[in-house]
């Protein structure tokens, strides 16, 4: 399989994975990630690309764990500082916590999070779209692809963002505009957020590092969310 058809097949792949997300099977978008980064991964060994070109080398494993534990640890000083001040606590307030239980909670920290959100986005976009980008064109091209298809990737689940954040609503608004321009902050922000995760892994030469702050900005975010509602 070429490069060119790897990453067609890859982002077919993610388009029908999204939809099962967000419509068809939102239910079991754990069993989805899972399903679908063994299936990514299969594409990039079939276009020739190796466990170094995921990042997920054995020799690199060690350093990127090393990463993504002070990445975590940052992320928990920040989200702390950020919930205890007043200016910033309400920036945690989401209606979907509001009926939550703190098993639910955990469950979303321990299971949802890391499998059904970390392992498939980073597998697919920091793992096999960099990979199989970069082996073509560099990391530049890898960088940029990777991010601008992330940023996509975030459309569906940002479609009722506004009215479920309360402090975004004097932002946004509740009119089909506002649903609008939240979709479109929400796809540049997280296609920023996916340079800053491209370049993680370029630095520390694995996927872990990228995962430990990606799991560390959800999982705490639930965690602060949740803690600030009791």
């Amino acid at each position: 399989m070429g490069t060119g058809t790897a990453v067609a097949v890859t982002v077919a792949v993610l388009v029908a994975a999204n939809l099962a997300n967000n419509h068809w099977l939102p239910a079991w978008g754990w069993l989805t990630a899972i399903v679908t980064s063994a299936l990514l991964l299969g594409v990039l060994f079939r276009a020739g690309g190796t466990w170094a070109d995921a990042g997920l080398d054995p020799a690199t494993l060690g350093r990127g764990a090393r990463w993504a534990a002070v990445l975590i640890g940052l992320v928990g000083v920040v989200y702390a500082a950020a919930a205890l001040l007043p200016a910033t606590r309400a920036l945690f307030a989401d209606e979907r916590y509001s009926t939550l239980t703190g098993g639910q909670v955990a469950m979303r920290v321990l299971v949802t999070v890391p499998l059904g959100t970390v392992l498939l986005e980073e597998v697919a976009f920091r793992g096999v779209l960099y990979g199989l980008v970069r082996r073509a064109r560099g990391a530049v091209w890898a960088t940029a692809v990777s991010s601008v298809l992330f940023g996509l990737w975030h459309v569906l689940p940002s479609l009722q963002l506004a009215s479920v954040k309360p402090a975004l609503a004097p932002v946004f608004g509740r009119s089909a505009l506002g649903a609008v321009a939240a979709v479109v902050t929400a796809v540049l922000f997280t296609g920023a957020a996916g340079v800053l995760f491209c370049e993680l892994r370029r630095r520390s030469g694995s996927l872990l590092a990228p995962m430990g702050l990606h799991w560390a900005v959800n999982a705490f975010g639930y965690l602060a969310g949740f803690l600030l509602l009791r």
